[in-house]
């Protein structure tokens, strides 16, 4: 039994969510900007109070750490939601309580995102006007453009030309245009109109005109009575297709095997036409590593063979605008060849061109000429390399570049290898390229000069001002190129230098400061940055606003939140300047603020930890020079759900009946549910299982009932939960009844499936069950197919006790359904039943809209929509599609929409790396789903355009050092920051004449942090460094580069070190120097050590010079061997040890088996035993000398004595004569010696009853006979003595 963490929701519909939030959270969020009248929080989706990206747009330095600060506190705040709880009872088992509440589901209202949007754009001098549609028509704005015609502009001569012009502003802007820098009246000429409510021009030729004669420079004014935006300045170009000239081509006579260079030179079309070769009957010419088209569209053969004359040549262009494709007269080949016969088969020769008598030559650069040219390319756009060559045979092309490599990330070949294209060129990729033609007669290369250059590009582009009277601040408009670009300023279209004097206004190069402004101040202002390749044109308005308090928030609002819970109410307010805001509770009393309570600067004021007496009417009053605003919030306390009698853990019998009790104390005010889940899902309730309100029944329990089982007890606000764990045991017992003891198995399939009541939503399907096998049937699953999005695959309906043989299924519209059922029973489920007839519902409307939506970038200039496509179930009606719209979140455009029919939408020419709002809605014939949810979405990003400043370098150790460096401001990087990462190569040793490799490694530092250490370094060596920044997209600019040493280090193991044994008297060791020195070599220390088995003797060591690498010892003696290891010495100290061991000598086997067995336990036990048998022998024989006595054994002998046998008289044995004989039942060996048949360590096999005895006088009786169960060994034996000697012996 389990208490789990709880959770909560808010209230109903109507009601704002209290969300738990952390005091630490909005404590420092601080604007320093005047304009902080919204909350800072966000808590409506989560409850968790996350910052908004324009955090990155903090304009200063103490803004950014200010801002950065709230960043982690937001991240520690989660850490902080558990609640506090009043002491409750405590139930059997183990608990896990918690508290936290569960979010409104509902979307928040317009004025959250006013108020967001107001508030964290005012941080970074960028504030838009709130989307309350009554500030919106009150507040004026000067114009912004939010949308033009490209720079470039090309137009088709068949079509009207349209040149684009909108903007936005209140008043709302008119417009007018220049040409060629002079005023165009529209007016004067009947072919030019300028669409309604926008600056949009339209040329209309269908009454006649020429294009052509509209060809010149526009750029478009927007003005209202605060000031003018320019658009860029569109060069209007008419698309150009012109004829091929007449021309007259001889036939092109060539020796086989020589270059051939066919020139297309088309004719200058606008654009540049595409060039493509075929021949005279439309077939396209083959082309290979031989024959190849360059990309000035001529025809290359590196070396002409008899089959190129086969066909003819034709060069062909054809024009984008006009799309119609121009044909060449076609060139015809004549090769004269030493082989006149074309035989195929020498094509797959392994040496076509001897075959044929071709000569062999070393390659020749057909394009470019020379050995060197230069190439100059503008950074962003694609370094196109090329290199043709000829020779005999075709020469192979590689490329390179001097003192680095080809960057792999960007770099790809093209043309069989002929051409090399980086693609997005940056700083880093100029330098000396070369290509190589090789082939087997010899090689040549061609170096390319690379240069980039760069158009201007922002660092920091102007945004737009907004202040209240007597506020300061800035316009920064800084940019970056190759050569470095010029700035010029203007104020609504004019020179700032003609403009009138204004002396709250200061320009300091690329910034213009204002101090004190007022509302004279308001204006637009461009900023124009340019080079030789190009211009940037930035318009940014200086808006001042005098506007008294007022609430963006519903009035009255009510909130009920959880007893004990922290809790937070907002009041988001508009203003300038700056309003003051003041809380108060029922109306009277003094301004809340401390104790339990706590007013951010942004007006929230949050109650640490709800009471009973917290409950009432809040009211809080917004007051600037102007005027003030207030609002209300009721706020009700309501008691926390409790579960106070939890499920315990049970262990239950199959078929035994087992009850879950769950007791639940909630807010008599509110609505209770409880439920149940297993195993973390959904519990279905059978016709096995009774749900109470305080309890659950499980009857018949089966093994499939084990598990986990959660009480849910939740109301509109929170909920409680609490776990037990039922184990069921398989009962042994005999069967009880007849069907027990009968084989069970799975049901058979239903049958005669049949459709009734058949209505708009639903129908009723009734079957008739199969046989059970001797197993009830639990359940019937409902299935059901469709054919029209996912003909022949059957989905789940629903499910029914096994009790039931008709339902009602609830249909969704327009589906044209066919069900079939599957029984269950504990044995498994049956086959299908056969497919009911089918059912098509009428349409409708769709309900819901598209899940997953999402808006991401695929590349920099783009923003993909995509989302989950609905189901069958949820279409609704025929020709379902999906209506995408898509707008800039923060502005007051309109949106755009497309209707898609698939899954996906590509939005193209967007800004980089912005936000946008989503929606996308589903629509059939029928009408269109309910508005959909907005989501958030990016478009896409492009590479970082700062490199991170003021790094340095700390050397830590020889392989380590410590990176410090100036993050880069936000808006530089155009993306979402991956990593910071630093590049960096070995650039030589200290060492003289050591080569060292210089490929490039990094290190990377993900996050936003401004250190960082990079380690694995080489010691002793000279390193570069560079720092760039990670985006999605790539690497951003290099950072200086900066140079750094590394100390000395102890160096590596010395390599191949080898131990040779020429003989056994002598060992020689030989070695060579270690692979990495890390310093200077002072020595060598080798240690080595005598060893035999597990003796071990003592260590000796031995120091050389530097350049000693041999050495050789005599050996102590022949068997031990020797242990030996070897460390290469600087000043530093020893590096790594390498080990060795010298060879085993021949007897080495031998003398360690020796050496072992002379250790072991057994051996000297069996010893010790020896030794005790020797001397108990010994005392026998003794006193057998000593009295010479006759002992009657005769009985004892299991052989009958021969004839031959010595014996006295009486029948006894006399043992004195007859020493020298061996005992009956030994056997002797072939050298004399006694073989033992069993044990040599004891007498006891020598004896009939196992055991010796003393006589009476002290002497020893001994039974020496052989055992009952062996055979008495006879014939030609040696008759050795069985003396302690000879006993010895046979033991050895």
């Amino acid at each position: 039994m389990r208490r789990l963490a709880t959770s909560g929701a808010a209230g109903d519909v109507g009601e704002v969510a209290a969300p738990a939030a952390d005091s630490l959270d909005c404590a420092r969020s601080r604007s320093l900007s005047p304009w902080r009248l919204t909350d800072l929080c966000a808590t409506w989706d989560t409850g968790v109070c996350f910052p908004s990206t324009a955090w990155s747009r903090a304009s200063s330095g103490v803004a950014r750490r200010e801002l950065n600060e709230a960043e982690e506190l937001s991240s520690a705040w989660e850490a902080h939601l558990e609640p506090l709880e009043a002491p409750r009872p405590q139930g059997l088992g183990s608990r896990e309580r918690g508290l936290v509440l569960r979010m409104a589901r509902q979307q928040p209202p317009p004025w959250v995102h006013a108020a967001f949007l107001l508030f964290f754009l005012s941080l970074g001098g960028a504030i838009e006007i709130p989307m309350d549609p009554s500030i919106q028509n009150e507040l004026t704005q000067p114009p912004t453009i939010t949308k033009q015609s490209v720079k470039d502009h090309i137009v088709d001569p068949r079509d009207n030309i349209l040149i684009e012009c909108e903007a936005k502003g209140n008043p709302a802007p008119s417009f007018h245009w220049t040409r060629n820098s002079r005023f165009f009246n529209i007016a004067k000429d009947p072919r030019v109109s300028m669409r309604r409510r926008s600056g949009t021009l339209v040329i209309d030729f269908r009454s006649g005109g020429r294009p052509e004669e509209y060809e010149g420079e526009y750029q478009c004014f927007a003005r209202n009575k605060f000031g003018t935006a320019l658009s860029n300045r569109i060069r209007l170009q008419v698309s150009k297709s012109p004829l091929w000239p007449k021309e007259n081509l001889d036939p092109v006579v060539v020796q086989e095997g020589a270059p051939l260079t066919l020139q297309c030179n088309p004719p200058p079309g606008l654009p540049s036409p595409v060039i493509f070769w075929m021949s005279s009957s439309m077939e396209p010419i083959t082309q290979d590593k031989r024959v190849s088209q360059g990309h000035n569209g001529d025809l290359y053969f590196s070396n002409v063979m008899l089959q190129d004359m086969q066909t003819d040549y034709s060069c062909n262009a054809r024009f984008h605008f006009t799309h119609t494709i121009q044909q060449k007269n076609p060139f015809t080949l004549k090769v004269l060849t030493n082989h006149p016969y074309n035989d195929s088969s020498l094509r797959n020769h392994p040496d076509m061109y001897s075959a044929r008598g071709v000569a062999e030559r070393t390659p020749s650069f057909m394009y470019p000429q020379g050995t060197s040219s230069s190439q100059m390319v503008l950074r962003g756009m694609d370094l196109l390399l090329e290199c043709i060559a000829s020779g005999v045979p075709t020469p192979d092309i590689a490329w390179y570049k001097k003192g680095g490599d080809l960057p792999s990330d960007k770099a790809k070949f093209e043309n069989f290898n002929k051409a090399l294209r980086i693609t997005n060129v940056s700083e880093e990729d100029s330098g000396e390229y070369f290509c190589l033609a090789s082939n087997k007669m010899g090689s040549i290369r061609h170096t390319i000069s690379v240069r980039v250059k760069a158009a201007p590009y922002w660092l920091d582009e102007p945004k737009n001002l907004i202040l209240a009277p007597g506020e300061d601040g800035r316009l920064v408009c800084r940019a970056n190129g190759n050569p470095k670009p010029t700035v010029q300023w203007m104020v609504n279209g004019e020179p700032l230098q003609s403009a009138p004097p204004n002396p709250n206004r200061e320009v300091a190069g690329d910034t213009i400061i204002f101090r004190d402004t007022q509302i004279s101040s308001r204006a637009v202002y461009q900023c124009n940055t340019s080079n030789e390749h190009g211009y940037l044109l930035a318009n940014a308005f200086v808006s001042v606003l005098d506007v008294p308090p007022r609430m963006l928030s519903p009035r009255n609002q009510f909130i009920r939140v959880i007893l004990y819970n922290r809790t937070r109410l907002d009041c988001p307010f508009f203003g300038s300047p700056i309003p003051t805001l003041r809380w108060f509770k029922n109306g009277q009393g003094s301004n809340l603020d401390g104790g339990n309570y706590h007013v951010y600067e942004n007006g929230s004021l949050e109650i640490k930890m709800i009471r009973k007496e917290d409950q009432g009417i809040y009211t809080c009053v917004a007051t600037n020079i102007l005027g003030k605003a207030e609002n209300q919030v009721r706020l009700e306390v309501k008691d926390p759900t409790r579960i106070y009698r939890m499920p315990e853990d049970q262990v239950a019998k199959r078929g035994t009946t087992v009850q879950l009790e769950c007791r639940v104390k909630h807010d008599p005010s509110l609505k209770l549910t409880v439920s149940w889940l297993k195993d973390d899902e959904p519990l279905y309730i059978g016709n096995r299982m009774k749900k109470e309100d305080d309890s659950l029944t499980i009857f018949g329990v089966a093994e499939r009932d084990q598990g986990s089982y959660t009480c849910v007890a939740s109301t509109e606000l929170d909920q409680d939960l609490a776990k037990a764990y039922l184990t069921v045991l398989a009962d042994q017992a005999t069967p009880t009844n007849r069907l027990a003891a009968l084989p069970k198995g799975r049901p058979d399939r239903p049958r005669d499936l049949e459709l009734t009541d058949l209505a708009e939503r639903s129908v009723r399907l009734t079957w008739i069950p199969g046989d059970d096998n001797n197993s009830p049937i639990t359940d019937y699953v409902v299935q059901f197919e469709e054919d029209q999005f996912q003909p022949g695959v059957w989905h789940d309906h629903s499910k029914f006790p096994g009790s039931v043989n008709s339902a009602v299924l609830q249909l969704s519209p327009y589906v044209n359904y066919q069900f079939r059922v599957i029984a269950v029973n504990e044995v498994g489920s049956s086959h299908p039943s056969l497919p009911s007839e089918r059912y098509r519902t009428s349409g409708a409307p769709p309900e819901s809209n598209p899940s997953d939506v999402k808006g991401e970038g695929t590349r920099k200039n783009n923003m993909e929509i995509t989302w989950t496509p609905m189901n069958a179930t949820s279409a609704f009606g025929p020709n379902l599609r999906y209506i995408v719209k898509w707008r800039r979140r923060e502005t007051r455009e309109t949106w755009n929409n497309v209707t898609v029919w698939g899954s996906r939408y590509v939005v193209g020419q967007t800004p980089v790396y912005v936000p946008y709002e989503i929606r996308v809605q589903a629509e059939n014939d029928f009408g269109k789903a309910p508005e959909p949810d907005t989501v958030i979405g990016y478009s896409g990003e492009d590479y970082p355009r700062a490199a991170p400043t003021e790094v340095k370098i700390r050397v830590l150790n020889s392989t380590a050092i410590s990176l410090q460096w100036n993050r880069v401001y936000s808006d530089t990087v155009q993306g979402q920051l991956r990593e910071y990462r630093a590049y960096y190569w070995r650039e030589s040793s200290l060492l003289k004449n050591l080569w060292v490799s210089q490929k490039r490694q990094q290190a990377s530092f993900p996050g936003d942090r401004p250190r960082g250490v990079v380690s694995r370094l080489f010691p002793y060596s000279n390193y570069k460094l560079e720092m760039v920044v990670v985006n999605g997209r790539g690497d951003g600019p290099r950072s200086e580069t900066k140079e750094f040493t590394t100390p000395e280090g102890v160096p590596s193991a010395p390599r191949r070190f080898r131990v040779r044994q020429p003989n056994l008297e002598t060992i020689n060791l030989e070695w060579d120097h270690p692979e990495h020195p890390n310093g200077i070599l002072i020595g060598y220390t080798l240690k080595y050590v005598a060893f035999n088995g597990t003796k071990v003797g003592k260590q000796m060591v031995e120091n050389f010079s530097p350049n000693q690498t041999k050495f050789s010892m005599q050996r102590a003696d022949p068997v031990s061997r020797y242990r030996f290891t070897l460390s290469a010495r600087t000043q530093v100290g020893s590096g790594e040890a390498v080990t060795e061991e010298s060879p085993a000598p021949p007897n080495e086997a031998y003398t360690n088996n020796q050496a072992d067995i002379a250790t072991q336990g057994w051996f000297i036990g069996l010893m010790c035993a020896i030794a005790l048998l020797v001397l108990i022998l010994l005392i026998v024989c003794f006193i057998k000398r000593s009295r010479g006595g006759k002992y009657p054994v005769r009985e004892k002998k299991d052989v009958p004595l021969g004839p031959e046998d010595p014996k006295e008289e009486d029948g006894s044995f006399d043992y004195s004569d007859e020493d020298n004989k061996p005992l009956q039942g030994s056997q002797t060996s072939l050298d004399g010696t006694i073989k033992q048949q069993e044990s040599d360590d004891s007498l006891v096999d020598y004896g009939e009853g196992g055991e010796g005895q003393f006589n009476e006088d002290g002497s020893f009786i001994g039974q020496y006979t052989v055992k009952k169960d062996k055979e008495e060994t006879e014939g030609n034996e040696s008759s050795e003595a069985t003396s302690p000697v000879n006993a010895i012996y046979s033991l050895a």
